[in-house]
């Protein structure tokens, strides 16, 4: 419960001035038929529609961290430059090296532009002897089609879209392998707008941690965690169970700890939304012993009758509450559920006052006066509940107490 469970032999006398300082006038309601004093009504608060509706924003420049096209569709090199080395590549005009794919085939490049492209491919030309006029460089495991897309963006950063969807995969070891960062980059971020399935996202996971790629490795967790019972029953997870069975211990804790921090966060926006309760609680009774609501309040004031809804959200229930108060015949705490309830508030209130002298809240002065004879640990739970419902509060800002409902 989020308020301490304190009980105090509260004087018989002092429930009778509490009743003394209210003007009831309708009769009394079912006790059974009490809400609780934490129920919190739907707002009756109109939205403001009238607001503008603020103007368009500036249309800006391509930039790569806002569009998920710009490896796709945006280039700041000019077509005609692309088309010069894409053509350079796919001719082969004065080529000196052959590189071999697993089927045997050749492709053809050349030194000078794959040493600049990549300085692991330097220093392999550098080692390799020259045989007939040509170089040879061998790359097996890897498809054909994927070692010429390879091959043909270290030319021209151009790609087909096909290819990229095929063998994204076999580029990012490519990419990593041989330090090509731009490629690198293209492929981590095709995979993280959408090309992370179910089937593959543990393929995935594992070659990200192979080839350095934190980011990538993290959403694959991310995903894993968020789909588990679906992933756990594709091949990939069966594969990865049998040969890195570390992963999967790691990756099924990752999953116990999401669930841990999911029921600690529902847990806390639930005792915030207590405590938030209780602080209306005090709005409304504050409300009703001063300037009265609908059909109680205060001796002082002329109530007339009317039904119109009330802004604080509490006040139904506590006038119910405080209805049943005025005529429980037990009144004691630990007595009557409900009674126990309402002095519960009354301290509340009076630990959160600040002018007890000038306050029309029942009972308030008296409170302050029973807190010197209270022991340490009751003064110790009642300052927790106090500190929590302010901070419940402030964390929600001034609009909460109409839209606590919402929450």
């Amino acid at each position: 419960m989020a308020s301490p469970d304190i009980e105090s032999p509260w004087l018989c006398a002092a429930g009778e001035s509490f009743c003394g300082s209210f003007n009831i006038r309708v009769e009394e309601g079912n006790a059974a038929d009490i809400l609780h004093v934490l129920e919190v009504p739907t707002s009756s608060v109109p939205y403001n529609c009238s607001i503008p509706k603020p103007p368009p924003l500036p249309i800006k420049p391509c930039t790569k961290n806002k569009y998920p096209n710009r490896f796709l569709h945006c280039s700041f090199v000019p077509k005609e430059t692309k088309d010069v080395w894409d053509k350079l590549f796919k001719e082969g005009n004065g080529a000196d090296v052959y590189i071999i794919t697993m089927d045997e085939s050749c492709i053809q490049a050349h030194s000078s532009i794959l040493s600049i492209a990549s300085p692991v491919l330097g220093n392999i030309l550098q080692q390799s002897k020259v045989k007939n006029g040509f170089k040879y460089i061998k790359i097996p495991g890897v498809p054909h089609e994927a070692v010429y897309a390879f091959f043909r963006f270290l030319y021209s950063s151009c790609f087909e879209e096909e290819d990229l969807k095929k063998f994204v995969l076999h580029l990012l070891v490519l990419s990593h392998s041989y330090l090509v960062p731009p490629l690198k980059r293209v492929c981590e971020y095709f995979l993280e707008q959408g090309g992370l399935t179910k089937e593959n996202v543990i393929d995935v996971l594992q070659l990200a941690r192979n080839c350095d790629a934190p980011r990538l490795s993290l959403i694959c967790v991310r995903m894993v965690v968020k789909d588990f019972k679906a992933i756990t029953s594709t091949e990939g997870w069966k594969i990865m169970k049998r040969a890195n069975p570390a992963l999967e211990q790691e990756l099924v804790e990752s999953v116990v700890d999401e669930d841990s921090r999911k029921q600690e966060r529902l847990r806390k926006v639930e005792e915030r939304k207590v405590y938030l309760q209780l602080h209306e609680a005090m709005e409304a009774l504050l409300h009703i012993c001063r300037d009265g609501c609908r059909t109680i309040g205060p001796r002082d004031k002329v109530l007339k009758g009317s039904q119109v809804a009330c802004n604080f959200p509490a006040c139904k229930g506590l006038e119910a509450l405080v209805r049943h108060f005025s005529n429980c015949k037990t009144r004691v705490p630990g007595g009557c559920v409900h009674c126990k309830r309402m002095w519960q508030l009354l301290e509340l209130h009076s630990r959160m006052c600040n002018e007890p002298d000038l306050c029309k809240v029942p009972l308030c002065r008296h409170f302050k006066e029973k807190m010197q004879q209270q022991s340490k640990k009751d003064e110790a739970k009642w300052k927790l509940l106090v500190s929590k419902v302010i901070s419940a509060k402030k964390a929600f800002g001034p609009f909460s107490a109409r839209h606590a409902g919402l929450l």
